[in-house]
């Protein structure tokens, strides 16, 4: 996985044995992924890997900093609100992950 799960644990403060952390972890990294419409890679080498086994798609990139801020608070929304309707919110991308996925965003078309 690309980010680090014991990063997402400490970041939501949750219980390292909760078996949820996982596939939270995976749609959050899914989503910032569909988002900018590229796959991300830990390193250099796993991107370049990825290029040559024809499963990194268009646009891939090495994961930065703010991309690594933006999953972390995805995460931490899908970890808090385990509902698909929550009454009084909207859901939808919180500004601060969309803001920081932003300048990664390719191919948006029309």
């Amino acid at each position: 996985m690309i980010l680090d799960r014991a990063l997402a644990i400490a970041h939501a403060r949750v219980d390292a044995d909760d078996p949820l952390i996982d596939t939270y972890l995976a749609a959050a990294i899914g989503e910032a992924e569909e988002f900018t419409n590229r796959r991300f890679y830990s390193t250099n080498e796993e991107m370049a890997q990825a290029v040559l086994d024809g499963t990194a798609g268009d646009d891939p990139m090495v994961i930065e900093p703010p991309i690594v801020a933006a999953i972390l608070l995805i995460f931490g929304r899908l970890y808090a609100m385990r509902e698909d309707v929550v009454t009084g919110q909207a859901m939808e991308m919180p500004r601060g992950s969309r803001s920081m996925l932003q300048p990664y965003r390719v191919n948006m078309g029309v």
